[in-house]
């Protein structure tokens, strides 16, 4: 079984794509490999399948968000996987009816035919609640606040509801009219040849309506933009791709409607100590050639504190020692990574005239025995060129 396909590469987008412009690329993938455009064309149905397992996914932000932190194995399909009639909650929200009518030039039928029978649901009601849009704010972190924890409290103006027409987008004594450029529909046909396509109303957005006398406050929108600050608190454990969601925190409802949600995406700086690799956690730690030489305990820094670690005589230059349950903590708090100090060797400088005399009688003392690593390349390289010789007399 292939292996499946990252969702933002299959739909073509950034892993930071906006929600629009997830719909925009759906919308175009999905007209261009739908089976009733390509009736004899396998592989056409199983990219109509797998862009719209992406769109499933990548437009529900909770899915997307467990997507991002997990992988496919955070999304779960059930038997079988991915399936239209079990999986897919999106048909109204991409409008699929008026994808497949552009393409069947107003034959009849559409996605509520093609998948057993569901009904696109009528025209929201322009009156009714609406909720508030999601939101996404940006937050860089320092790496200590990302191991720790912390609480920030973030300042940033989001959409609210209009308080002059309480979101009507009214004005007092104004009402709604019949749209006259869609009469009423909410949506206008366009003839391209044999390509009809259907598009919401330019002039009404899709309500069907029009204000004959809008709000002077929000222009008729129902929304007006308020300064907000929101307590934020960070779990420990997060990293660079991080989404928290704050509920209820987001664009603000019309009519009545409720609030939409606040989902801070989080950036992680670097930091000067510690290299991160999910729970793992990597540090260099720089000892003397006579310490790595007779062997000796050397400090380590973790999260916890201060750990000290023995290291053997003829410690070489690279070494790696593993130290369990001193990484990072997962948000959930269920698992802890490890940490893997790296040993290199720092060479002493400046050294005074009684240090040099002490290093140069102690150079005299050693050995090619006492440097394994030095004999073991003068060999092979004793090989090598005896090898070249003999090459060089092959005519």
């Amino acid at each position: 079984m292939a292996e499946k396909r990252d969702y933002y590469e299959v739909l073509g987008v950034a892993k930071d794509a906006t929600a629009d412009q997830i719909k925009s690329a759906y919308r175009k993938l999905a007209m261009k490999y739908h089976p009733d455009r390509n009736p004899d064309n396998p592989e056409a149905k199983e990219k109509f399948t797998e862009v719209s397992e992406a769109y499933e996914v990548l437009s529900n932000p909770e899915k997307r968000q467990k997507y991002d932190q997990f992988g496919h194995q955070g999304v779960n399909f059930g038997p079988g996987g991915f399936d239209f009639r079990r999986d897919f909650s999106h048909f109204e929200d991409v409008d699929l009816n008026e994808i497949l009518s552009s393409f069947l030039g107003g034959m009849g039928g559409g996605f509520s035919s093609f998948f057993g029978g569901r009904q696109r649901q009528q025209r929201p009601d322009p009156n009714a609640p609406q909720r508030g849009d999601d939101m996404t704010f940006r937050l860089e972190i320092d790496f200590d606040e990302a191991l720790f924890g912390s609480e920030r409290t973030i300042d940033l103006t989001l959409p609210a509801q209009c308080d002059e027409c309480h979101g009507s987008g009214m004005a007092q004594g104004a009402k709604r009219n019949k749209c006259p450029t869609c009469n009423g529909n909410g949506f206008v046909i366009g003839n391209g040849g044999w390509l009809q396509v259907r598009q919401t109303c330019p002039h009404c957005h899709g309500e069907g309506s029009i204000i004959d006398k809008p709000c002077r406050k929000c222009r008729g929108t129902g929304q007006t933009t308020k300064p907000q600050t929101i307590s934020l608190r960070i779990p420990k454990g997060v990293d660079t791709g991080s989404r928290l969601r704050l509920q209820g925190k987001g664009g603000g409802g019309i009519r009545g409607g409720e609030n939409g949600d606040l989902y801070v995406l989080i950036s992680v700086r670097d930091s000067d100590i510690f290299v991160r690799d999910g729970l793992n956690l990597g540090v260099e730690i720089p000892v003397s050639p006579i310490l790595a030489a007779l062997g000796g305990s050397v400090d380590v820094p973790t999260p916890d504190g201060t750990a000290t670690l023995k290291l053997p005589p003829g410690t070489p230059d690279g070494k790696t020692f593993r130290l369990r349950g001193k990484g990072v903590t997962s948000i959930r708090g269920d698992m802890t990574g490890d940490l893997d100090a790296r040993i290199y060797i720092e060479v002493p400088v400046e050294l005074n005239k009684k240090q040099r005399t002490a290093a140069e009688a102690l150079a005299k003392a050693l050995g090619e025995a006492n440097f394994p690593e030095q004999a073991r390349l003068k060999n092979k390289t004793q090989i090598f060129l005896s090898h070249k010789e003999k090459l060089s007399k092959v005519k």
